[in-house]
């Protein structure tokens, strides 16, 4: 079987959220169970294209509107992410540093679109699923069954994944020209709401979608930004398939980035000495509990009532928490948790941008993550929390509600709130460092978590399973 991953970001090439270390993590195990994985991507101007052989082995020109454009796909020569990575590059369009916020964003994925279409004309044998990642890549199966320039791809199975339903990349009608004739009476299956919705015409043009999270599949229904009846009436399309991670990079007994490895064996000691650099790199006492958070600093994650519950929790007479923050995001959000370092710079500090090898510190070093988010699709963070022993403090929606049991439920290891406010934040704190006050049962909860398996090896199997149904 041949699969085609077509995604705007890929890690470790270009990574901004879940999306990258999807599409970096996916397609290897997928490789290792006998599928041929090939991954496309727009060409980034970033260090992994510079320090990496890549091959020209397509040229040509697509058409975009009154433009024409050449491009090029690259290949990279050695295969070193255990899959087949191709880059597409548009001199001006798909050449530039960072992924997103151009103002010619939709042009630029557009124009990704069709480069890829071209190239795939040209395939001598055409792949068994074109797999597309988000609303970036969503034209793709609308152009595969509408378009008379491919109507010879027709007939290759579209699979839509939706890492987050809340883009969708909608765009006006004065931009239609720019892509392909089609059918006439297909139009109104790009329409939603009077604009062209990618994302709504993947999910009526697709074969199959899948979510990332087997309850985000059913939220969707209930919230999706306008598209709520489109997921009812296109339910039997769906399936959610929860993310995994990549236990090759996500792995406290080989993680190359932290201070002490450790496995479960050791668990006590290696969180104790890996928590030792941290406080001591951050300013903060090793005997209390630490938290993290680790993310984008934006509404959809919760972190909006991040100030007012570190508030709550900090400004008692003794504090009985530290608190670390890393990410980056709203500029508000931003300067309200950076000014409280100053008043709280004993159980505070925060790190505004994201760090690779710091997120990697922290996961070994903190005793628990907070995820407080109002939506998430699957989530990795808590997934990595667990792999290294670290407990997740959850708001219990989309893939939260999947991956983490609360710690009051037979077999569970994490504590989980469902109202959204600042003041169930700070109980779920409260809740924790009661938990952390009890020795024996820190340890016991570190082992079962350690003990899950949430690696790439169970999901890829079912996205075969998936990909099996459509022959």
């Amino acid at each position: 079987m041949v699969v085609v991953h077509l995604s705007a970001e890929c890690f470790p090439l270009a990574k901004v959220g879940g999306l990258g270390d999807v599409v970096g993590a996916l397609p290897k195990y997928q490789q290792e169970l006998g599928v041929t994985s090939i991954v496309v991507t727009p060409y980034y101007d970033r260090k992994f294209a510079h320090d990496n052989e890549f091959e020209v082995i397509f040229e040509s020109n697509v058409r975009m509107g009154d433009r024409d454009l050449p491009f090029q796909v690259l290949k990279e020569t050695t295969d070193k992410l255990g899959f087949h990575l191709h880059l597409i590059r548009i001199p001006g369009l798909l050449d530039r540093s960072e992924v997103y916020s151009y103002a010619d964003e939709t042009e630029q994925f557009i124009a990704f679109q069709l480069a890829f279409l071209e190239w795939l004309l040209r395939f001598s044998e055409y792949p068994d699923i074109v797999h597309c990642h988000d609303h970036h890549t969503a034209l793709v199966p609308y152009l595969m069954a509408h378009a008379f320039k491919y109507r010879f791809l027709s007939t290759i199975p579209t699979v839509l994944t939706i890492h987050n339903g809340q883009y969708q990349g909608w765009f006006g009608w004065d931009k239609f020209h720019y892509l392909p004739e089609t059918d006439p009476l297909t139009r109104g299956v790009l329409d939603w709401g009077g604009a062209i919705n990618p994302l709504a015409a993947a999910v009526k043009s697709c074969w199959k979608f899948t979510t990332v999270s087997p309850t985000y599949l059913e939220e969707l229904k209930q919230s999706s930004k306008g598209l709520e009846s489109l997921f009812l009436q296109e339910e039997k399309k769906g399936s959610g398939i929860l993310n995994g991670i990549d236990t090759d990079v996500w792995n406290p007994g080989t993680d190359s980035l932290i201070p002490l490895n450790y496995s479960m064996d050791n668990v006590t000691k290696g969180k104790q000495e890996n928590k030792r650099a941290l406080c001591k790199e951050f300013g903060f006492t090793l005997s209390k509990p630490l938290f993290a958070f680790i993310g984008r600093l934006v509404g959809e994650k919760g972190a909006d009532l991040l100030p007012a519950a570190i508030e709550k929790i900090l400004s008692a007479a003794r504090s009985k928490a530290s608190i670390l923050i890393l990410g980056s995001g709203d500029p508000a959000i931003e300067e309200q948790l950076a000014q409280l370092k100053e008043t709280y710079k004993k159980d505070y500090n925060i790190y505004i941008g994201y760090d690779e090898a710091l997120s990697h510190r922290i996961y070994a070093g903190a005793d628990f993550l907070l995820m407080p988010s109002r939506v998430e699709p699957c989530g990795l963070n808590q997934l990595y929390a667990l792999k290294y022993g670290t407990i997740p403090v959850v708001r219990s929606t989309g893939g939260l509600k999947d991956s983490v049991i609360d710690v009051t439920e037979p077999e569970g290891y994490g504590i989980c709130f469902d109202e959204l406010s600042a003041e169930s934040i700070v109980e779920a704190i409260g809740r924790a460092v009661d938990l952390y006050a009890n020795t024996s049962n820190l340890r016991l909860l570190r082992k079962r978590m350690m003990l899950l398996d949430f690696s790439w090896n169970r999901s890829a199997n079912q996205y075969i399973d998936l990909y099996n149904s459509l022959k």
